[in-house]
């Protein structure tokens, strides 16, 4: 991942302490965690201090003001890492953090932004409903103006950091006889009356990560947490799916990089009938057929991510991205942990815990059906 041309050497040397902050600092501790639900708000902490939130937040709010390249760095290294899949930081700053900047008040990001930057505040991203997921025009959460404030009433379910959220961006419906049109997008402090969390969800992956459901009831926010105008919510998410969609790929791709660089490593020192299994034909294909796909997919990626930074990608290669780099982690994952035999179905061996954390990124984001329903309108 560090030789690719679109990686400055700056890039490279940012990628070489975030890889060893997460070494010594999550993956001794991601099996305590797992079993607790939770990564500790302490941990969050020790990552802004290291540089690792919101860095593309301009120094005006307290951030690095660093190109997009730094945040997928994070990303990149946070799928590579065991036990990263837990870590809700790309929903914290890839996406939320863009809402923010491209949609709030000034007044908003002056009070939000520098406490993400800090870890003061984390955020969430409150979409998925138990009767919406990929579907989101067919939300029910409404917020109905009161004077000077909304009065939001619904439920959210499968929400990252949702136990730790100080706010949720929240979908909601503003007009709901308008359709996709009535859609907008209000930030929620979580310390609102009427605001409740639900169970941290037991899922069967991710067991760290924080997911959640929420209620509102009567919940009253000011009008001034209103992103953008009424209305534009849909727009607002269409415009900002696709860098979500990018930081799942990459996030995705990075995990099928691990898993090869695991089973790579096995091969070589694990032995069946008097020979190392790399010696063996179908280990050399299996692995060769791995790493041209690899180098494919981080090809496409750099692709995407120039075209992000340029703010020119379009929503169908988003969803491209999304689409092969999860079905092929599926794939390389599921190849990588048949080299490992019986052992590869051990809690113990790293890549078990590959297998189960990758399977959901062909879900959220928007799902492999969906992906290639918005593929095929561009065909």
């Amino acid at each position: 991942m560090q030789s690719r041309l679109i990686y400055s050497s700056d890039h490279a040397l940012f990628r070489d302490n975030v890889r060893r902050f997460l070494q010594a600092e999550l993956e001794p501790n991601i099996e305590e965690w797992e079993k607790e639900g939770l990564v500790p708000r302490e941990f969050w902490l020790k990552s802004a201090e290291n540089g690792l939130l919101c860095c593309g937040v301009p120094e005006e709010y307290g951030g690095a003001g660093a190109d997009f390249y730094y945040n997928m760095v994070v990303s990149e290294e946070v799928g590579y890492a065991l036990g990263g899949a837990s870590l809700g930081f790309g929903i914290h700053s890839d996406i939320v953090a863009y809402y923010m900047l491209n949609n709030g008040t000034e007044a908003l990001k002056k009070k939000w932004l520098p406490k993400m930057v800090s870890a003061e505040a984390i955020s969430a991203l409150g979409m998925t409903e138990p009767g919406a997921g990929s579907d989101l025009k067919a939300i029910r959460t409404t917020a109905i103006r009161d004077g000077d404030e909304y009065v939001i009433n619904g439920q959210k379910t499968f929400i990252s950091n949702g136990q730790h959220a100080d706010f949720v961006v929240l979908a909601c419906k503003t007009d709901p006889n308008a359709g996709a049109k009535g859609i907008s997008m209000i930030l929620v402090e979580t310390d609102r009356p009427g605001f409740e969390r639900g169970r941290n969800l037991d899922k069967i992956g991710q067991k760290a990560a924080d997911t959640s459901e929420m209620f509102f009831n009567d919940v009253r926010v000011p009008v001034e947490n209103l992103l953008g105008q009424e209305g534009e919510g849909f727009a607002m998410m269409m415009d900002e799916l696709p860098r979500e969609r990018m930081t799942v790929a990459v996030r995705a791709h990075a995990e099928s990089q691990r898993a090869f660089d695991l089973a790579a490593q096995y091969v070589k020192e694990r032995k069946a009938f008097g020979k190392h299994l790399i010696e063996f034909q179908n280990t050399q294909f299996k692995l060769a057929e791995i790493k041209t796909e690899l180098a494919v997919g981080w090809a496409y990626i750099d692709q995407c991510l120039v075209k992000i930074e340029a703010e020119s990608l379009g929503p169908e290669e988003g969803a491209m991205a999304k689409l092969w780099t999860t079905e092929t982690a599926t794939k390389i994952i599921d190849t990588c942990l048949q080299l490992f035999g019986g052992y590869g179905y051990m809690v113990e061996y790293p890549i078990s815990r590959l297998y189960v954390d990758n399977r959901v990124r062909r879900i959220y984001g928007g799902s492999t059906e969906i992906m290639k329903l918005l593929i095929s309108r561009h065909v």
